[in-house]
């Protein structure tokens, strides 16, 4: 199988289905006379939805803030109206209504940087820091991607973050440039999860000396099938600055004047400040102002190692940061510094990274790794709030993204991306702040229903939109495959033997 007859259509096992509109009956109270009959909705999508989504609590981290024994009104796929449910069932007395009054309502979440070129790789590589592990996993892997490769994988893990509430996806897909191009995989992949996409092909010439216009081509060929997509759109992308030259930084400013956005890591560890300095005489961040990249809308992910001087260019390009806890964490970067960015006005989102630094793509493990990490690192408990942190998971990762005018908060006009937790489990029982539930408390047993533009992706956290277990055997084939080309015999080899690296007692 060629790889482009491989994504002509769903990789081989894989069936799209339809999204429901609502959701099932389930979920749905009583009709009522006094309000909206309450229903689960049409049983598929022929067009935008229109229902009454109710619950508890409706947190809409916008104008309308916490609203009690509340509702959003979905017309046409955006929202037409928040307010307390009484009020929203006199006003839309003809909408079906989803949800029995019960639970928790959120915008739907924003991961913000990525990497679905990581996607059949997960569960290698725990005892390397960041650079030990790109040169013995990541590297390697990038090497022998294919287009069949990228769908899959980021059919796995766009499905995985669905699952944890996500309906929108940064992703910088890191990979060597393809002939024929590989990064449309994964705009075909997200276009059957649901979930809205901002890609980018994050590409480097060093030490490698890929071709930049081989690079350029990769680019074109994302951004073409990006316009092509209904919800996914593209964003020049760059792996890191020191493993770009001279020539890759001049080509990355000129695709910007094509598209003025821009996805980049920045100083996710000391090495690589210390290699910008030592190469070009100034750190990552003073390099990419010099070329012109931070004058667009751009987002850097991680921003870990920064100096009084970089934090003053981020806030004075707007530059926004993808903070990642879990991926930093395991591979021993350091930590962000969140509450001192916030403070400066320079705006955080958060993401899942990639499946091969974080293993997971949980999206409500990040958000309670988030909080949890600036209380231990400043031993402060008030230092970072459920409700600051359940904000960047949202309207922080859209501004980000340069997307805070259509998703990330429960606003009138904004498209209704939504996630609905239900009260159901152990741990969801009871609710006594919602936020610090939603942040602490809730896991993806509990999401009851994913909405991206009002239609239904998830429910009952089951992915509706795509036959996952269907395409769980040729995932297995591609990671043996793609570990197998990639010569990662030997870190998988390593994980069973090695001895306890604590002792026992």
């Amino acid at each position: 199988m060629t790889d482009s007859a491989a994504v002509a259509a769903p990789a081989a096992g894989v069936t799209a289905t339809t999204a429901t509109t609502a959701g099932p009956a389930s979920s749905s109270g009583p009709a009522s006379s006094s309000g909206p009959a309450s229903s689960s909705g049409p049983a598929s999508s022929s067009g935008p939805a229109s229902f009454v989504l109710r619950a508890r609590h409706v947190l809409t981290m916008g104008a309308a803030g916490h609203v009690r024994d509340g509702a959003v009104a979905v017309v046409d796929g955006r929202i037409a109206a928040v307010d307390g449910y009484a009020a929203i069932a006199a006003r839309f007395a003809d909408l079906p209504v989803v949800g029995d009054g019960g639970g928790i309502i959120t915008p739907g979440f924003v991961s913000c940087h990525g990497h679905f070129s990581e996607g059949l790789v997960t569960g290698i590589g725990e005892t390397h820091t960041l650079w030990e592990w790109f040169v013995h996993v990541v590297e390697p892997i990038e090497a022998h991607l294919t287009r069949d490769m990228a769908y899959v994988g980021t059919l796995l893990k766009a499905t995985e973050m669905a699952l944890s509430g996500v309906t929108t996806v940064g992703d910088m897909f890191c990979s060597a440039p393809g002939t024929p191009p590989i990064t449309p995989g994964i705009v075909d992949a997200l276009d059957v999860v649901g979930v809205r996409g901002d890609v980018s092909f994050g590409p480097a010439d060093f030490p490698h000396g890929y071709p930049v216009d081989r690079i350029v081509a990769e680019h074109h060929a994302l951004a073409h099938a990006a316009a092509a997509s209904r919800r996914t759109r593209f964003r020049v992308g760059l792996a890191t600055v020191p493993s770009s030259s001279d020539a890759l930084l001049a080509a990355t400013r000129s695709l910007l004047a094509e598209t003025d956005r821009l996805h980049v890591h920045l100083h996710e560890v000391r090495e690589e400040v210390t290699a910008s300095r030592t190469s070009r005489g100034a750190s990552s961040i003073e390099v990419a102002a010099r070329a012109g990249l931070l004058d667009a809308q751009t987002v850097a992910a991680h921003c870990v190692w920064l100096s009084d001087d970089d934090v003053a260019l981020l806030r004075r390009h707007a530059v926004a940061v993808a903070h990642c806890p879990v991926s930093n964490m395991i591979l021993a970067s350091g930590v962000c510094q969140v509450p001192r960015l916030l403070r400066e006005a320079v705006p955080v989102g958060l993401g899942v990274d990639g499946a091969a630094s974080n293993d997971s793509q949980d999206m409500l493990e990040t958000v309670k790794a988030a909080a949890l990490l600036q209380k231990v690192h400043h031993q402060q408990a008030d230092v970072l709030t459920a409700p600051a942190v359940l904000r960047m998971a949202t309207l922080g990762g859209a501004r980000a993204l340069g997307l805070d005018d259509t998703v990330g908060s429960l606003d009138v006009g904004k498209a209704a991306d939504l996630v609905l937790f239900a009260e159901a489990s152990p741990s969801m029982a009871f609710v006594h702040d919602p936020y610090q539930a939603v942040v602490y408390c809730a896991g993806t047993r509990d999401i009851a229903g994913v909405w991206v533009d009002g239609e239904r992706i998830v429910a009952d956290a089951r992915i509706l939109t795509a036959d996952i277990p269907a395409i769980l055997p040729r995932a297995r084939e591609l990671a043996v495959e793609l570990a197998t080309r990639a010569g990662l015999a030997s870190e998988l080899a390593a994980s069973p033997t090695r001895p306890p690296a604590c002792p026992e007692g």
